[in-house]
């Protein structure tokens, strides 16, 4: 029902009012981000700020917005809880590092290995993390939620719900706003209809003088610039000890989201960010806003796709969304504050259907049961656990499947040459998931004296397949038996050193193979 529909158009105007935009529902995100991480507000706000304008002016996906998300606070939060916030901006620090560290040596390319299913999963998981973070909005904070003495006590969706008026008129300014946002399109695209909602549905509460929950009731966003600060904690080796571990996991949770968020963006606007870049501006504004006291951020989804719905394509969409934010917190927090929570949960609302791949249902009949049990399982982990270990399961899955299915594969017929030796041509890869089944077609007491294996379809893959084959050769040594290896790759000969003068390589028509170059990165 709800589709966005996407300008390709460059503009001012366009960055101007979808970084404004952004703004808005920037705010609520932040600070609830900074309470799931145990901070004040304001360290979730300025992250937002710092990261969000780091990333627009120096990353590689313009029209991406970065700023605190909710992957990288749930794993804060145990850090801060232990050894308080200033080991926290430590380990935003180092973080920032590490990731430039992965952009310098041009790890980002390495996203282009993650499967369209573990791509299909990571965008409904988030999907439906951003909706269930809606769902505490429409819980009354004075009452204990509905899941209480349960394993899921105190989980995202243990909400104590209002009840009577209170919860019909918030169900109805969502409402509002999502129908505002889907049909203003339709007669002027002028300015953007999540603008047009938010500020519709503000002043209808104004106008009317209505009893509903607004940002000020989150918390209060006033403050100053931020100032460079040190981290007060011990330079030391304990410290880096107590740190590393949290900025590992936080520098690739961070990258993941951003390299996918980029993935998501490009396919949306039909354009192409560069991945090593991306890395370097998440890891300069990282280390940066350790530096200025916030909590550490990266790509977010939810608000990027807002942007993009909205017409924001350059970087100066991302800047101004940063500035916006900035000005809310030095003068305009009062104004903000009004905001009703209903307006920005209806955008967030439109966002997650938007994002959600509805398609997902209609083709998960039809793709193999693999890619279906990938796509459901990585939609899962990333709910219930966390992005990074989703999109890792997502991958080993897939290649396990892989490796089973391309074991299937392989293909050895003989036949006697017009010397006198057993010829055998391989088809398909040598690798741990076939190296059984190639063992087992050779017998060394029924072959001629002299044996020739080729390999001109077929590839050794890994240290398993030179094992396999160090094996044989010594099968037909003990045999009296001499063997040849035709057509084998030059990495692979490189490496068949255990076979020494029993293996004879053709050289001159070794196969040659290419891989992935950093350019494209």
């Amino acid at each position: 029902m709800f589709e966005f529909r996407i300008n390709q158009v460059v503009s001012l105007k366009n960055d101007l009012l979808s970084g404004l935009t952004v703004a808005l529902a920037l705010v609520p995100e932040a600070v609830a981000f900074a309470f799931v991480a145990g901070v004040d507000p304001l360290v979730g706000l300025y992250a937002a700020f710092m990261v969000g304008l780091i990333t627009a002016c120096i990353g590689g996906r313009p029209g991406m917005i970065s700023g605190a998300t909710g992957a990288l606070a749930v794993v804060m939060v145990t850090l801060v809880a232990v050894h308080g916030v200033e080991y926290l901006f430590v380990a935003v620090i180092l973080m920032g590092i590490l990731q430039i560290t992965a952009g310098l040596l041009k790890l980002g390319k390495f996203i282009r290995i993650v499967p369209y299913p573990v791509m299909l999963g990571f965008v409904n998981g988030l999907a439906i993390v951003i909706f269930l973070a809606q769902l505490r909005q429409f819980g009354d904070d004075n009452k204990s939620g509905w899941l209480s003495d349960t394993f899921l006590e105190n989980s995202i969706i243990d909400v104590a719900w209002l009840q009577g008026s209170d919860l019909y008129l918030l169900l109805g300014l969502v409402l509002v706003t999502m129908l505002i946002i889907h049909y203003l399109p339709r007669l002027t695209t002028m300015l953007p209809s999540s603008l047009v909602a938010i500020g519709a549905v503000t002043g209808l509460v104004w106008g009317f003088d209505l009893d509903t929950k607004v940002v000020g009731d989150v918390a209060s966003i006033s403050g100053g610039l931020p100032t460079f600060h040190l981290p007060v904690a011990p330079l030391s080796f304990d410290t880096l000890l107590i740190v590393l571990p949290y900025s590992i996991i936080l520098a690739a949770i961070g990258l993941i989201e951003s390299l996918l968020t980029l993935r998501l963006i490009d396919e949306i606007t039909e354009t192409r960010g560069h991945g090593n870049q991306e890395c370097i501006g998440q890891g300069v504004a990282n280390t940066v806003t350790g530096f200025f006291g916030g909590m550490g951020g990266c790509a977010m989804i939810g608000q990027s796709m807002i942007n993009v719905n909205s017409g924001g394509r350059g970087r100066l969409s991302g800047i101004s969304a940063a500035l916006f934010l900035l000005l809310f917190i030095l003068i305009a927090s009062p104004l903000i504050e009004q905001i009703p929570l209903a307006a920005l949960i209806g955008v967030m609302f439109i966002v997650v259907i938007g994002t959600f791949e509805w398609s997902s249902f209609r083709i998960i009949g039809k793709v193999p049961v693999s890619d279906a049990l990938i796509l459901i399982t990585v939609s899962a982990v990333t709910v219930i656990t966390d992005l990074a270990f989703a999109v890792i399961v997502g991958v080993i899955i897939s290649a396990l499947v892989f490796s089973w299915e391309h074991a299937k594969y392989i293909r050895i017929e003989s036949r006697e040459d017009h010397k006198g030796s057993t010829v055998y041509a391989v088809t398909g890869p040598l690798f741990f998931g076939s190296v059984a089944s190639f063992l087992e077609r050779f017998d060394p007491k029924m072959d001629n004296d002299d044996v020739v294996i080729d390999f001109a379809r077929s590839r050794v893959a890994d240290h398993s397949g030179l094992e396999a084959i160090d094996s044989l050769a010594e099968r037909y040594e003990n045999a009296g038996k001499k063997l040849h290896l035709v057509h084998l790759s030059q990495d692979c000969r490189r490496l068949l050193t255990r076979a020494g003068n029993l293996v004879e390589v053709n050289v001159i028509e070794d196969p040659k193979y290419f891989v992935a170059k950093d350019s494209v990165g």
